[in-house]
Order: structure tokens, then sequence, then C-alpha cells
């Protein structure tokens, strides 16, 4: 595992700490890792969106519903995961 050294401001560091108190993290690193973990779920589900837009901007005729947008998010995230991976 690797060792990352960041600088905050104290009002950050005092908000870390609170956090901590409140028992869902048990230390610092823990916190860091999950706020890593968001940035990337909000990242991936941005880009599902805009693959899902241009698919719907692409002018082909279909019919969208919630299953099938439900379908077809189940598949780019699969293809996301694969390609995370390192496959295709």
């Amino acid at each position: 595992m690797a060792v990352v050294n960041v600088s905050l401001p104290d009002q950050m560091k005092d908000y870390i700490e609170e956090r901590l108190r409140e028992g869902r993290f048990s230390s610092t690193s823990e916190y860091i890792r999950d706020l890593v973990r968001e940035d990337q779920k909000r990242r991936s589900d941005e880009r599902l969106e805009a693959l899902l837009l241009e698919g719907l901007e692409s002018g082909l005729p279909i019919d969208v519903d919630d299953d099938y947008i439900q379908r077809k998010r189940s598949e780019l995230l699969t293809r996301l995961e694969r390609n995370r991976a390192g496959g295709r």
C-alpha cells in the first residue's frame, strides 16, 4: 500500500477528526479512502450518463422505457468494470 502525505488547513483537519468521533471511520486513512471511492463512483456515474445521453441522441429509433434503461445501464457497468480490470 502506498503512503501519501496531505497538507490540510486546520479547519479541514478538525472536520475529519469530528467525522472520526462519529464512529463511521476508524482512521483518517479510512475516511480519505472512502472519499476517493465515492469520487470514483461519481465519475463512473457521470461517464455512464454521458454514454446513455450519447446513445439517446444518436437518432436511432428505440423504445426507451425503464426496463431498457436498466438493461443498458447494467450492460455499460459490466463493460466499464471489465475495462477497469484490463479486459475488453
